[in-house]
C-alpha cells in the first residue's frame, strides 16, 4: 500500500498533461488598458486582441494611444519612418519611444488627456490634421522637448500664448483655425530656434514683428488680418529663402533693402495695399523663381531688371498701378510658367516685339509711348489664369515684328471716317443740285 501514492501521482501528471497543451496561451490576449489603469492592476477576462505583448514601444505610451484612440493593433514602432507614418519611434532598449505622432481625423469625442501627454513627453514632433478638438495645456515636458508643432484645421479656439509655450521649436505650422492674438510678436518672441514659421487663414490680427530671429529660412503669414508697413528689419534675414505675405492689409512701400536678402527664392507680397515703385535692389537677388507683387497699388515703370532675372519662372504684376513701356519681349514671357500683368491701364507693349496673339490685357503702345487703345477686354480669350493675361511657357508667341499689321489696323482706323465724311459729302451735293436743277426748269417753264 505504501507504493500507491507514486503511481497515482504519475497517473495524475499523465492525465493533466494533454489537457494543459490544449489550452490557449494567455499572452495572444489582452484587454485594452485605459491611460488610468495602473500597469499592476488585474486585468479583465480576455476579450479582444491586443498588441501590448508584442510591441516594442514603452507601455506607458501605448496606452497612452489608445487614449487617443489611435489604432494600436500592430506594434507602432514596426513601420518604417516616412512622410506618411502616424508614429515614428527610437531605438532604444528594452523598450521604444515615440519620436514624431500625427493625429488625424479625429473623432468629435476626443479629449486630450494630461495624462496621456505626459506619458508622451519624450516626441519631438506632433501634428494634428482635422482634429477640432479642445486644446488643453501641453506639460512643459512635453512643450520643450518639441521641436516640430503643426496643426492643420484642429485644436479649437487657439491663443497666441498657448503657442508661445513652445520655446525649442524649429517648424511652426498652424493654418485653418483662428488665432487669438493680438499679433505674431506674442507668439514668437521666445521661439529663437524657429526656422520655418507658417501661420496662415488664422485671422491673426496686429502688426508685423520688428524683431525677427535670423535663424528663420520661411515665412508664411498669408491670408491674415495684418496690417501696417512692411519692416526694414525683416531684411535682415540673410538666410530666408521664402516670404509670403499676401491677402493682408499691409501697406507703405516694399522696403528699399528687400535685395539683401540673398538667399530668397520665393516672395509674395500680394493682395495688400502696397505703394511706390519696386525697388531697384531687388536686382541683386540671384535666385529669385517666384516673384508675385500682383493686386496692389504699385506704381512707377516696371524696372528692367526683372527681364535678367534667369531663375524667375512665376512672375505676377497684375492689377496695380504701372505705367510706361512693358520693358518684357516674347521671349522672355515664353519662358516663364506663369505670367499676369493685366489690369494696369497706364501700362502698353511694344507691338515691334509682342505679337497680338499673346493676350496680356494691356494696350500696345503708341510712338509716344502710351497706351494706344484701352485694354481688351476679359471675354477676349488668351492664356491660363481668368483674365486672358496669364502666359504659360507652352503659349503661342511669336517673337516677331508687327508692324505692317499695326499700320494697316491704324489705316482701316483712319478710313472709317473719311467714308462718313465722303458720304455726308456726297449727300449735301445731290440736294443742292436737285435744287438748283428744280430752279432751272421753273425758269424753262415761264
Amino acid at each position: 500500500m505504501a507504493r500507491w501514492p507514486p503511481l497515482l501521482s504519475l497517473l495524475l501528471l499523465l492525465l493533466s498533461s494533454p489537457t494543459s497543451s490544449l489550452s490557449p496561451p494567455t499572452s495572444t490576449t489582452s484587454t485594452t488598458i485605459s491611460p488610468t489603469q495602473s500597469p499592476s492592476s488585474s486585468p479583465s477576462p480576455p476579450s479582444t486582441p491586443s498588441s501590448s505583448s508584442s510591441s516594442t514601444l514603452d507601455p506607458k505610451q501605448l496606452r497612452a494611444l489608445q487614449s487617443l484612440n489611435v489604432p494600436t493593433s500592430t506594434d507602432p514602432c514596426s513601420q518604417p519612418p516616412s512622410l506618411h507614418s502616424a508614429t515614428v519611434c527610437d531605438a532604444a532598449k528594452p523598450f521604444r519611444h515615440l519620436l514624431s505622432l500625427r493625429l488625424s481625423n479625429c473623432s468629435a469625442d476626443l479629449s486630450l488627456s494630461i495624462t496621456a501627454l505626459s506619458s508622451l513627453s519624450s516626441l519631438t514632433s506632433f501634428q494634428f490634421i482635422n482634429c477640432p478638438t479642445a486644446p488643453v495645456r501641453f506639460p512643459s515636458s512635453l512643450s520643450t522637448n518639441l521641436r516640430s508643432f503643426t496643426c492643420l484645421n484642429s485644436l479649437r479656439k487657439l491663443t497666441g500664448v498657448w503657442l508661445s509655450r513652445f520655446p525649442n521649436l524649429t517648424d511652426l505650422t498652424v493654418s485653418g483655425v483662428t488665432i487669438n492674438a493680438s499679433g505674431p510678436s506674442i507668439i514668437l518672441g521666445n521661439m529663437k530656434k524657429l526656422e520655418s514659421l507658417t501661420i496662415s487663414r488664422a485671422n491673426l490680427t496686429g502688426f508685423l514683428p520688428k524683431h525677427w530671429h535670423l535663424n528663420l529660412t520661411h515665412i508664411d503669414l498669408s491670408a491674415n488680418l495684418l496690417r501696417g508697413k512692411i519692416p526694414s528689419s525683416l531684411t535682415l534675414l540673410e538666410n530666408l529663402q521664402s516670404l509670403n505675405l499676401s491677402s493682408n492689409g499691409l501697406n507703405g512701400e516694399i522696403p528699399s533693402s528687400i535685395g539683401d536678402l540673398l538667399s530668397l527664392q520665393n516672395v509674395s507680397l500680394s493682395s495688400n495695399s502696397l505703394s511706390g515703385s519696386i525697388p531697384d535692389s531687388m536686382a541683386a537677388i540671384p535666385g529669385l523663381v517666384n516673384l508675385d507683387l500682383g493686386s496692389n497699388q504699385l506704381n512707377g515703370t516696371i524696372p528692367k531688371f526683372i527681364a535678367d532675372m534667369r531663375d524667375l519662372k512665376y512672375l505676377n504684376l497684375e492689377k496695380n498701378n504701372f505705367n510706361g513701356v512693358m520693358p518684357f519681349n516674347a521671349s522672355f514671357i515664353k519662358r516663364l510658367v506663369v505670367f499676369k500683368i493685366g489690369s494696369n491701364i497706364n501700362l502698353c507693349y511694344n507691338h515691334s516685339t509682342i505679337s497680338p496673339k499673346v493676350k496680356l490685357g494691356i494696350a500696345p503702345c503708341d510712338k509716344h509711348g502710351l497706351p494706344l487703345s484701352p485694354p481688351p477686354s476679359k471675354d477676349s480669350g488668351g492664356g491660363g489664369g481668368g483674365g486672358g493675361d496669364s502666359i504659360g511657357g507652352n503659349s503661342p508667341v511669336d517673337d516677331y515684328s508687327l508692324g505692317d499689321e499695326s499700320n494697316s489696323k491704324s489705316k482701316q482706323h483712319t478710313h472709317g471716317p473719311s467714308k462718313v465724311v465722303l458720304g455726308v459729302a456726297i449727300g449735301l451735293s445731290s440736294v443742292v443740285f436737285l435744287i438748283i436743277f428744280l430752279v432751272l426748269i421753273s425758269k424753262c417753264c415761264r
